[in-house]
């Protein structure tokens, strides 16, 4: 809204240019897009956080904890993919997404249209989670990969979820599932795979995590001409992330099978070696 003039007695005085009310026009709209985007990353980063901390059932996710509930609660409790999420799980999951989709339709009146894009980078890291909570989820009880449109039919409030962020957050999914590969190993012996099919023995998590291995690998972005691109900007990191995630699992079950009448009760594989770490590789299983 044009603001008037005023003289230092303060009476109204004519704008000394005719282009001044198209210059505060320009103002308002910039106010209104820091604003708009400033509201966006906020919500992103609140989904984030429900997404990857323990949830005290207000409006702000607790901090406390670096653990996602919803996979590490269904790590502790299902066994066999393909199987129903228990409903005490189920619950605490539902009142997550509940929370989420109330910070997505927040702001979805400000990611219509052409702001679906413009703003893209700034809900990029909370619909990457989303994707990867929802992919866990799905693969637990499917042992299949949620397809790009059944993650958009998902998507609170209508927002556009972006094939670049729909990629990169079954990249995190890969994470999710080597820690459940591995605590699988670790309090039942073996891996957790599907049930069997007319007398077939199901796929267990490792072969899927080779498949996605390969999958990934074979993905080129190189002719992507925009460097803005989420996709393009990060998938170097996710590729070396997701190959030591899988990698992780080999070396567990490689484990398993030469060495492992000689763990003791209880033992759970090192998740975190690493040179970053500055840890010895176990020796005694």
């Amino acid at each position: 809204m044009a603001g008037k003039k005023q003289d230092l007695e303060g009476m109204e005085v004519a704008n000394a240019s005719p282009l001044m009310p198209m210059f505060e026009a320009f103002r308002d709209e910039l106010d209104e897009h820091h604003d708009r985007r400033e509201r966006i990353i906020k919500a992103s980063r609140d989904i984030t956080a429900l997404t990857s901390s323990p949830y005290n059932g207000e409006s702000i996710p607790d901090p406390e904890g670096v653990f996602r509930s919803l996979t590490q609660s269904a790590t502790a409790s299902v066994r066999q993919l393909q199987s129903p999420i228990p409903p005490p799980i189920q619950k605490e999951i539902n009142a997550r997404y509940d929370a989420i989709k109330e910070l997505f339709t927040s702001v979805a009146p400000d990611l219509q249209g052409l702001n679906a894009w413009r703003y893209q980078r700034q809900i990029s890291g909370g619909c990457q989670e989303y994707v990867e909570a929802i992919s866990f989820q799905h693969y637990l009880e499917t042992q299949n990969l949620i397809t790009h449109r059944e993650a958009q039919d998902m998507m609170p409030g209508g927002v556009e979820l972006a094939a670049e962020d729909y990629v990169l957050g079954l990249f995190d999914l890969t994470g999710e599932l080597m820690r459940f590969g591995i605590t699988g190993m670790a309090t039942g012996g073996t891996l957790p795979r599907g049930s069997e099919d007319n007398g077939i023995e199901g796929r267990d998590i490792l072969a899927d995590l080779r498949s996605l291995r390969t999958s990934f690998e074979s993905l080129d972005t190189s002719s992507s001409s925009a460097n803005w691109s989420p996709l393009k900007r990060d998938i170097a990191k996710k590729v070396e992330v997701m190959r030591e995630s899988v990698e992780k699992v080999e070396k567990a079950v490689y484990g398993m099978i030469v060495r492992g009448t000689e763990r003791p009760k209880g033992w759970v594989p090192d998740t975190n070696e690493g040179p970053e770490r500055g840890r010895e590789p176990v020796e005694s299983y």
